[in-house]
């Protein structure tokens, strides 16, 4: 009997003391990975909410890019790190939901990862370098069209990432053929674009948006059902003859799987305050994107819809990899 007590207060004691832990979350700085290189959307909605962010939760928020493998690198990373709310990444389309049927041996799951909340979701847009003639889609189509010698490209954040299976919608839906030339991120990427180094991209709207309001780039149309507030003069693909080309990006807070729920809606309600601060929203429709805020719940649905959805296109367009 004695000892069937003392387990039993043994076992109050860790329940209490477990509490207690998670009532002080967090008594340290959070890390928050991305998984791509510095400069592409990803990093920039990252740093655009992190010390807000670490200011509603009592901490520091660190920012910590870990590029490479469309993000496989940054997630596994994730993967393997404590559920205790110190480690969480902002996930996107590619790594969270096009990954999963493109790589064969995808060495994570699903069930890896604790849905938080999506901060941002922004169209994508076919930009070129504003020293190329072409004003249109049309015209862009029509000259990698008739050129028999394929010296045409398109760059990418990497393999299996949005921008990357949109051109790949994109060159199925205009019956062209060209090269495709991945970077760890769109950072390089848009650098790449910028020396002329590839023909075009299609883009995360706010990696690319600095350089079409400079007059580097040149947008020839948006992936979104609509036109952009942002670029009124820029068509959608339907507008510019492209059919059934709609591609919404998204990016969104993810933890390790049995990370505590109490924390992880902690973090949500920081994070959805954040994204209602006016001059972090501002910040985001500037960018062309839609400030998200959704519980963990809500959001876990919508990325096991979004998985589904991708893996379609992805069997259509007939893309594996190892």
């Amino acid at each position: 009997m004695k000892s069937l007590i003392g387990a039993g207060l043994l076992a109050i004691a860790g329940l209490t003391a477990s509490t207690a832990s998670q009532a002080a979350w967090p008594e340290r700085p959070i890390t928050l990975i991305i998984p791509a290189a510095p400069g592409g959307t990803t990093d920039i909605a990252a740093r655009l909410i992190s010390e807000k962010l670490g200011a509603a939760l009592g901490t520091t928020v660190v920012i910590e890019n870990k590029a490479g493998a469309a993000g496989i690198i940054g997630t596994q990373a994730l993967v393997r790190a404590a559920p205790d709310g110190y480690t969480l990444i902002l996930g996107n389309i590619g790594p969270n939901a096009i990954n999963y049927s493109l790589y064969k041996n995808l060495p994570y799951k699903a069930t890896d990862f604790a849905p938080i909340t999506l901060v941002v979701a922004v169209p994508n847009i076919l930009v070129i370098n504003s020293k190329s003639p072409y004003t249109s889609v049309k015209e862009l189509v029509d000259s990698i069209k008739n050129d028999p010698k394929g010296n045409y490209s398109f760059g990418s954040s990497g393999t299996g990432q949005s921008p990357h299976l949109s051109s790949e919608m994109f060159t199925q839906r205009t019956g062209i053929t060209m090269t495709h030339i991945p970077f760890k991120g769109m950072g390089p990427a848009v650098t790449a674009l910028l020396g002329g180094q590839v023909t075009f991209l299609i883009d995360n709207l706010p990696s690319s948006i600095a350089f079409i309001r400079s007059g580097q780039f040149r947008a020839l149309a948006i992936t979104g059902d609509q036109r952009s507030p942002q670029l009124p003069d820029v068509p959608t693909m339907a507008e510019a003859g492209i059919k059934d080309m709609v591609v919404t990006a998204w990016f969104g807070l993810f933890a390790p799987a049995g990370t505590p729920p109490e924390i992880v809606n902690k973090i949500q309600q920081a994070t959805t305050k954040v994204l209602e601060v006016p001059e972090i929203r501002s910040r985001f429709v500037e960018m062309g994107g839609t400030p998200g805020g959704n519980t963990p719940a809500e959001f876990g649905a919508f990325v096991s819809k979004e998985r589904e959805s991708w893996k379609k296109i992805v069997e259509t367009a007939n893309l594996s990899m190892e």
